[in-house]
């Protein structure tokens, strides 16, 4: 595996491992519950189908990438999903506690704002974004290690 450069940042959005239990634990529940009492040859049938995309749900959650690019192809790039900006049109990040994220994503919120939010990680960066073609003001990140985050934001732009 290749070495990052110190300002590079890679983090990936993974739901919390109690999650997995206790999805596939409620979809067996109602596979349960849609056939109870039906014909017993069919009983596998919501199972086949609920626990599988359950499965695939809590996978497709938790499959967000976050990263910052300060060398090599796509440098200084930063990357959320499947969008990425370039640092130099970024103007300043924020590291934001509860109470702001609460408020940029309710009652604050732009209806223009790019938003990668899961709730079960609680820190976040704002991203504001200084592009005169891109009608986003800014960005709010979910991130486990918003400090890092931005320091690799601010050093990539440098």
């Amino acid at each position: 595996m290749a070495q990052l450069p110190d300002d590079a940042y890679t983090e990936r959005l993974t739901v919390p491992w109690w999650s997995w239990p206790i999805g596939v634990g409620l979809a067996a529940f109602f596979s349960a519950e849609i056939f109870l009492g039906a014909n017993p040859q069919l009983n596998w049938i919501p199972y086949a189908i609920l626990v599988p995309l359950t499965i695939y749900g809590l996978w497709r959650m938790g499959g967000v990438r976050i990263r910052v690019d300060s060398a090599g192809p796509g440098a200084g790039e930063l990357r959320v999903d499947d969008a990425h900006i370039p640092v130099s049109f970024i103007a300043e990040v924020n590291i934001l506690d509860p109470e702001t994220k609460r408020e940029l994503l309710g009652p604050l919120a732009e209806p223009q704002v790019f938003v990668i939010q899961r709730p079960w990680v609680g820190g976040a960066v704002r991203v504001v974004i200084d592009d005169p073609d891109d009608p986003t003001p800014y960005w709010v990140i979910s991130t486990r290690h918003p400090a890092k985050l931005a320091q690799a934001i601010i050093g990539a732009r440098a």
